[in-house]
């Protein structure tokens, strides 16, 4: 993988699903990474929940050198015209780049239309979901929480999610990034999904 070892960039654009990404950048960020917002320019935005958020650079300023992962979230725009789909392209460079992206509900219909999930296992909300897209994909798609595509020699991997899973979805993120060992990361996830409080002592333990 290139690009900068401890930045992130989470893409933001109206009625982007705030919840689905909250996990992932709290402990990247409580783990040392940067989380840099990302926007089509740099004109606020505002997220499913409300919430109003200026972006950082505007999607013309994103560098994949600069990155050590894309994260692209839901938004009801993904599945209403094409006004995402430079995010999609953006994926495109950072995977030909060799940096990994993230996707989680409806940016996968994105990627899907881009090209970018013909040949890599992946998943989403569901199979027929993406099938609308008319994607050539559909051998490849994964019945999972969230999937992660090493990628080919010289690509960048790919991590997908379906809506519900954000939980799921960071663990994948926290794996590729090497933020816990394979111990630490099982105990956030058996706390954070399962609610198992046994798991805390492993976290704290590390």
């Amino acid at each position: 993988m290139t690009g900068s070892s401890r930045t992130v960039h989470l893409a933001v654009y109206d009625t982007f699903a705030d919840w689905e990404t909250g996990h992932t950048t709290a402990h990247l960020a409580r783990n040392g990474y940067t989380v840099r917002t990302v926007g089509l320019t740099r004109e606020p935005v505002t997220t499913m929940g409300g919430l109003r958020v200026q972006p950082d650079l505007s999607l013309d300023e994103l560098r994949a050198q600069d990155s050590a992962l894309l994260v692209l979230t839901g938004a009801d725009a993904w599945d209403t015209g094409d006004a995402l789909a430079p995010f999609a392209r953006a994926a495109r460079g950072f995977l030909d780049a060799g940096v990994p992206v993230a996707a989680i509900c409806g940016a996968t219909a994105g990627l899907a239309r881009e090209g970018l999930l013909d040949g890599r296992a992946h998943t989403s909300a569901v199979s027929f979901y993406l099938a609308a897209t008319g994607y050539a994909g559909g051998s490849r798609y994964v019945d999972a929480d969230a999937v992660t595509d090493g990628g080919a020699a010289g690509g960048g991997g790919l991590i997908t999610a379906g809506p519900t899973e954000p939980v799921a979805f960071a663990r994948e993120v926290f794996a590729l990034l090497g933020v816990y060992g394979p111990e630490k990361l099982d105990a956030w996830y058996r706390l954070f999904h399962d609610s198992d409080a046994s798991a805390y002592e492993v976290l704290q333990g590390e």
